[in-house]
């Protein structure tokens, strides 16, 4: 069962947490980043992105960017912009985009939780990746971005959310559209109550943030070996997550573009594509209507693709998929790009971009775009809960969670 534990965060002052919360790192380029802290001096992306204070060219995975985060991070305190709460607490934290809401715990989960298959992963991760976010949270000694983690709605945890919702917030401001509100829960009661709920709650689910989970939980392993008397109470057995239940949750589509036909003229691809596929040309850009239908944008055309009966394999929850659908049918065979992780032919766009976007792309350095029908929160749970991986890049949730509102220490406060 799922251990959620209370911690004193680091965080803003009320004045400066609009200021300083910002995107995730790994939504955006070191270019866009270093353009909004020019307007954004205080912008969390100065730890998260520490490269954009050194110059440019400097790279990304060196020691000096490392370093720098951790000075980054110090300064926010030194300077009085941040602070940390003098005890343990549990936090809300809401955000509301396009009329939708997702309201979550803030609090810290148990690393063995992670190894022990009570936090499920439904992704594989990068070494290389792994690797930039150990050294980031080891060297900072902190959590600087909370992992998205969700869980199957239940009524009594949201008894006590909404005994908190209804008071004035500690945060609330709006920031690329998203309204972001957070309350403080104090009461021990409260705090205790929430930890018992979650001590009954089956299985955690990683929504977003693999990378930052793994390497999260790399950096608490080695400081159990460096810390033999560890007695498991230590923070660093901890980190930092916001647990949102499912049911709130909303997943956008992942689009794919390719860097070529493979040498196929157009008509030699709608051929091959008919073998599988009913293929309509469509006079307006294609959002997929449902599962199992596709558009396909290329030399200035749209085309909806709705896949044939023998290609939907409804028993097995990763080859049902229509990221698996397309890969195995159109991407893999077809174009040749059969790791989609490492082939430099394929890119991914969120669907935040939106379709103008895949045109874009396919128009310029690219030559063809797929837009895909979302991914659902019950198929992210039931490939995890078999043990299963999904294919790379098959979810995209929005809003993000923004980083800088919460830091949790692994050391001393």
């Amino acid at each position: 069962m799922a251990v959620l534990r209370p911690f004193c965060a680091g965080r803003p002052k009320k004045e400066y947490a609009a200021d300083i919360a910002a995107l995730p790192y790994d939504v955006m380029s070191s270019r866009e980043a270093r353009e909004v802290v020019k307007t954004s001096p205080l912008s969390f992306l100065r730890v998260d992105r520490a490269e954009i204070d050194l110059p440019e060219g400097t790279d990304a995975y060196s020691d000096a960017v490392y370093d720098r985060a951790a000075w980054n991070l110090h300064a926010l305190f030194g300077d009085g912009y941040m602070f940390y709460d003098p005890a343990p607490r549990l936090y809300i934290y809401r955000q509301v985009m396009d009329g939708r809401t997702q309201t979550g715990i803030v609090g810290c989960v148990s690393i063995d939780d992670y190894m022990q298959g009570v936090i499920k992963k439904h992704e594989l991760t990068r070494a290389d990746k792994e690797v930039d976010r150990f050294r980031h949270v080891d060297t900072c000694d902190a959590n600087t971005g909370p992992i998205f983690l969700t869980y199957r709605g239940n009524e009594e945890i949201d008894a006590v959310i909404g005994k908190y919702t209804s008071r004035k917030p500690e945060y609330d401001f709006v920031s690329g559209g998203v309204r972001n509100t957070v309350w403080v829960i104090g009461n021990q009661r409260d705090i205790a109550r929430l930890r018992r709920l979650f001590g009954k709650v089956e299985s955690l689910y990683i929504a977003d943030g693999h990378h930052r989970a793994a390497s999260a939980v790399a950096v608490g392993r080695k400081r159990r070996e460096q810390t033999p008397d560890y007695t498991g109470e230590e923070e660093f057995n901890f980190f930092l997550a916001v647990l949102f239940r499912g049911e709130d949750l909303h997943i956008m589509d992942y689009n794919r573009v390719l860097a070529d036909l493979n040498g196929l003229t157009l008509p030699q691809l709608l051929t091959r594509l008919r073998g599988h596929f009913t293929v309509t040309q469509s006079k307006t850009p294609v959002a997929p209507p449902r599962k199992h239908t596709f558009g396909m944008y290329t030399e200035g055309k749209w085309f909806l693709l709705e896949a044939h009966r023998e290609l939907i394999h409804e028993t097995d929850p990763v080859g049902r998929l229509d990221v698996s659908i397309l890969q195995d049918s159109v991407i893999g065979p077809i174009f040749g790009v059969t790791d989609p992780r490492k082939d430099h032919r394929i890119d991914f766009v969120g669907g935040i971009r939106g379709l103008a976007e895949l045109e874009k792309r396919a128009d310029s350095d690219m030559k063809l775009a797929f837009s895909m029908f979302p991914t659902t929160v019950n198929d992210l749970m039931a490939i995890a809960d078999a043990g299963l991986i999904m294919p790379p890049k098959s979810t995209w949730f929005e809003p993000k969670l923004l980083s800088g509102l919460f830091i949790h220490k692994l050391n001393k406060y």
